[in-house]
Parts: C-alpha cells; structure tokens; sequence
C-alpha cells in the first residue's frame, strides 16, 4: 500500500508545484522601480557567475559518472543532472522563500514572503545584492541549492532507487538546505547573527551535503559486490576542470558584484585549489602510492570545498594553508572510511564533509580582523558551536528524511537490479 502511494507521490508532488507556480500569482519580478537603480557591471559578473555554478552540477555528473562501476555510469550521472530540473521548480515555489523570507527566529523563512517567486522582482533588494535586480540574487542562490543534493548522491551511488533519490531531494532541499541556507545567510539568521563568516556555503553546501551522505551510505548500507577501479578516468578529469572552472563564479559570485572581494575570493580560490591537489598527489607518493590523476583531481576538488568558507576573508598566502591542512586531513579520512564499515561510494563525507568542517575552522582561525590569529576568540567558539549544530540537526534530519522515504518507497534497488547495474534496471539505458 505504501510503495503504490510512494510511487506516485513524485509526480504528484511536482505537478502541484509547477501548476502552483503558473496559476498562483501574477509576474510580480517583472514589475521595476525607476527610482531604484542597479550597477551593471555587477549585474553582468552575476549573470556570468549564475552560469558558471549551473556548469557546477554537470561537471560534477562526470565527476561522479567516471568513478563508479562501467553499469551505473549513466545513472549516477543523471542523479546529479536530474537535480537540475528538481531543485528548480522546489526553490521557485517555496524553497527560497523558506531560505530568505521574513525570518522565524533566525531559524526558518516564511513560506509565504516570496511564495512561487512573489515580490521577487527586477528591482534591487538591499538585503540581498544592493546593486543587482532581486530576481538575479534568487536565481543565484538556486544554483547552490541545486548542486547540494547532488553531491549527496555520490555517497549511495549504484545502489539507490531513482524516483526514491528524487523524493528525498524534493526533501532535502525543504527541510535541511533552506533552513541551513536561511541561519546562515538571511540577515537575521541564527548563525549570521551570531558573527559566524560563511562567505559560499561551507555549512549550507558542503557540510550539509557529507554529513547527510554519510547517513545514506549508512542507512542503505553496502554494496553487494564493490568495484574500486574507475570505469572512465577521462570523465574524472574532464568533470573536475568543469567543476574548477564553475567554481569561481561559486566563490567569487558570492561577492554578490564585481568588486575587490570578489577578486580575493577568486585569488583565493584559484590557490587553495591548486595546492591542494599537489599536496594530495604528494602525500600519496610519501605514503608509497603512485601520484595517480584521479587522486589529483580528489585533491583539487578537497581545496576548492575547504576555501569556500573562507574565501573572501583571508590572504592568498592563508589560502595556500588552508588547501594544504585540508589535503592532507581529507586524505587520512578517506583511508579511515575505506577501513571501516560503512560503504560511502565516492567518499564524500571525507572530501565535503571534512573539507567543509576544516574550512570553517581555518575560516574563523584566519578571518581578517576576527579571527583567532588576531587574538579574537568569539568568531572561533561560534564557528565550533555552528559546527556542532549544523552537524547535530543534518545527521537527525537527514535520517528522519531516509526512513520517510523508505516507508514510502524503497530506496534500495533489488539484488538483482542492483547486478544488472542502475543504467539497465533504472533506466534501460547502457553505456557503451
């Protein structure tokens, strides 16, 4: 009885939602202010950034796609390409609102401030971009709603029921991202007001995203026969020069203009990214391993995730620290979780997860003015608390999420399914 409900729950869920969203209200972003004015210049940077973060989530599907065993290519893939059109129709109709509407306590947005997109016009919003149209600010902040859940699907990849993936999204993006989205970034979140610098969603993306693939991995368990060797090291490589490349727009973007922090958070990035990839592929060759690509672009990938946080508030030379210390962190974690139990395909929590807690430590050891280079102590013990919390509240929930779902439809695919491969048993596609 369950299943046959939770079978069509997906479709009705997303049919409401979309019918909501044309039928709901009129074109309120179409409406302008002659006497509010935007700066084009940095509206045209955020234009540009919107794009380069939507690249983010295909390149993370190659990324994803050419680590994972050659039957279940397509399907991992696809799980990070679905979120494209998922995450979309979800943050029009209520997400955003639920992230940046009137504040509940720091904790939660209204549902009905900018319910299907009300009142998110062409007109500029102090709040959130004082210098480019309200709409582009929203568009933005969708891109980084929608690359979360994808990174999640690396941590259960070939073992995972699609339209069971897809309700968890739907989700996910509700109950953990837009509240996380909304303590941290709203002027009045919980987080923000307690001084705690999350420059591009070191809590919200990267914490978020490894901790709940950390309770996937567990709660679906592992995998009946694991495949460690990458079915395609051409798509790794390709995914991660997606994936570095879309991530200035990511970090420098969230400059919210072409100014003089969205060079630093570019500089920084470029950096951290760098260097941590040459000390991944170092410290494997210290630790008698050969210097493999795809370790390289593991590492390239732990630095850019670990400056996230701190990308618009420390120095170049700091950012080099900072992909240095979270290589060298990410990789002990990796080894650790391939020692113990749980089945976390693409090691996820190990890169995002831990890459995201290092970087918002270094964030409040390094942040100009504040942080605890400087004698500051405050910033540090309310990033610790945040870190806590965000961790505390992402495994429960993300929990809660998995066992909703599951009584609804089941989230593992057969034994059978899962030999034939996902691309076969999800989707009746091969790669060939």
């Amino acid at each position: 009885m369950f299943e046959e409900i939770g079978r069509k729950l997906n479709f009705i869920i997303l049919t409401l939602i979309v019918t909501a969203i044309l039928f709901g209200n009129e074109a309120y972003n179409y409406k302008i202010n002659s006497e509010l004015k935007i700066d084009s210049g940095d509206t045209a940077w955020m234009i540009v950034s919107c794009a380069l973060v939507l690249l983010m989530t295909p390149g993370l599907a190659f990324f994803y796609g050419g680590m994972v065993n050659i039957k279940s290519i397509i399907s991992t893939m696809f799980q990070s390409f679905v979120a494209l059109g998922v995450v979309s129709v979800v943050w029009v109709f209520i997400g955003f609102s639920l992230a940046f509407g009137e504040s509940f306590y720091g904790i939660i947005g209204n549902p009905f401030t900018y319910l299907n997109f009300k009142d998110v016009t062409l007109n500029p919003n102090k709040d959130f971009g004082p210098t480019i149209p309200f709409l582009l600010f929203a568009l933005f902040q969708l891109k980084f709603a929608i690359i979360t859940p994808a990174i999640i699907s690396g941590s259960f990849a070939e073992r995972i029921r699609f339209r069971s993936y897809i309700l968890f999204m739907f989700l996910f993006t509700i109950f953990i991202y837009s509240p996380l989205a909304h303590m941290t970034w709203h002027p009045d979140g919980l987080f923000r007001s307690w001084g705690v610098l999350d420059f591009a969603g070191g809590t919200v993306v990267h914490m978020s995203a490894g901790l709940a693939a950390l309770t996937g991995a567990i709660f679906l368990g592992k995998r009946k026969k694991i495949i460690e060797k990458p079915a395609n090291i051409p798509f790794v490589i390709l995914g991660t020069g997606m994936l570095w490349f879309g991530w200035f727009g990511f970090n420098a973007g969230s400059a919210l203009g072409a100014n003089f922090d969205a060079v630093v958070a570019f500089a920084n990035t470029s950096l951290a990214s760098a260097t941590s990839m040459i000390t991944w592929i170092f410290y494997e060759r210290f630790t008698n391993k050969k210097m493999s690509s795809v370790g390289a672009c593991i590492g390239a990938i732990v630095g850019l995730v670990a400056i996230t946080p701190a990308a618009g508030f420390v120095t170049l030379g700091q950012s080099i620290f900072i992909g240095f210390i979270a290589a060298i962190v990410s990789n002990i974690a990796v080894k650790l979780n391939n020692k113990n139990k749980v089945d976390d395909t693409l090691d996820v929590f190990a890169t995002h997860g831990i890459g995201g807690i290092v970087g918002m430590i270094l964030t409040a050891v390094f942040a100009k003015n504040v942080g605890l280079i400087y004698g500051e102590l405050t910033t540090f013990m309310f990033h610790l608390l945040t870190i806590i919390i965000t961790t505390v509240f992402t495994l429960l929930m993300s929990y809660i999420l998995f066992k909703i779902v599951d009584s609804l439809l089941p989230l593992r695919v057969r034994e059978d399914q899962e030999e034939r491969g996902l691309d076969a048993s999800q989707h009746g596609e091969l790669y060939n």
